[in-house]
């Protein structure tokens, strides 16, 4: 197989907590970076008694995806694709919601099933891995208003996509109003993820994949493994100083760390679902978005870079 000719793509998700923009290109095989760029814009925040996203918050989502457009465009980016999850997949205007975006962006914004969802996070986690991996492989995104599993083997792409309406802005806006959260609130929302999860089972594949907001932070706070030790110790820091004080010490941003620890208890419940920690990725769904325009895959065919 020929190599992909070099191309610079940008892929831009609106999701719950954050929208974020990747700027990428395939250089000898491997997805490099180019650019990153976030803004924490909240979208489940902002919500009428309808579950309508307010039209101040459409113009505000405008405004910054207009900019990360621009940006992309300035560096040469060829390509560009806007994505929205769970926010404005389960927002009762959600396609007016995009539509109003997108044109003001001057790109469109697709709403992406979970299932969309699921396949485009599997390719970026697993063809960033860097290692060959034998059998069926878990991949946990844990969003701001979405958790999914998604279980396939890196040649046949997604197999099973499986997804729950709950993620760490969620659980976080609901149960949590101390700075830092309070042991009974730490306890409510282990119950609440509990009964969530109840009478659920997951096949165990013979290695996990964590993306994501939630598990990229934790990179900084315990390392690259997720397992019941490392969670349990991120817990107790993020319990332990004030939200500001953590974003100091491990140079994240206090938004991010003040909805940190419900997606570290539900990345917690994951792992243990599936029997296995889980590694954090370096890549997820906007990687497998730029992938997807690189390689021109479709319906979970194989994504290749290079022969």
């Amino acid at each position: 197989m020929r190599e992909t000719p070099v191309t610079l793509c940008a892929a831009i998700d609106i999701g719950s907590n954050t929208t974020r923009v990747l700027v990428a290109e395939p250089v000898e095989g491997q997805l490099k970076k180019v650019m990153e760029q976030r803004a924490y814009t909240r979208i489940n925040k902002a919500l009428d008694s309808g579950g309508a996203i307010l039209a101040g918050k459409i113009d505000e989502v405008a405004e910054v995806v207009s900019t990360q457009v621009r940006l992309a465009r300035e560096l040469g980016a060829k390509e560009i694709r806007a994505v929205a999850t769970a926010a404005v997949r389960e927002a009762a205007n959600g396609e007016e919601a995009a539509a109003a975006i997108g044109e003001a962006a001057g790109v469109p914004v697709e709403i992406l099933s979970d299932e969309e969802e699921g396949r485009l996070a599997f390719i970026g986690a697993t063809k960033t891995l860097g290692h060959p991996v034998e059998g069926k492989i878990g991949v946990v995104d844990v969003g701001g208003g979405s958790t999914e599993v998604i279980l396939g083997k890196v040649p046949g792409g997604a197999e099973e996509v499986r997804s729950w309406q709950v993620g760490s802005g969620v659980l976080a806006d609901e149960l949590i109003s101390s700075d830092p959260p309070s042991a009974a609130e730490i306890r409510k929302v282990r119950d609440r993820i509990d009964d969530l999860f109840a009478g659920v089972e997951i096949e165990h594949p013979v290695q996990a994949v964590a993306v994501g907001g939630s598990a990229t932070s934790l990179r900084r706070l315990v390392g690259a493994v997720l397992e019941y030790e490392t969670l349990e110790r991120g817990v107790r820091v993020l319990c332990g100083d004030p939200a500001a004080e953590v974003a100091r010490r491990f140079e994240l941003d206090p938004e991010r760390v003040r909805i940190l620890a419900t997606g570290v208890l539900l990345l917690e419940k994951v792992s243990e679902l599936l029997g296995q920690p889980l590694q954090i990725g370096k890549g997820g769904l906007r990687e497998g978005v730029v992938l997807d325009m690189l390689n021109g895959s479709i319906n979970g065919s194989p994504v290749r870079i290079a022969a």
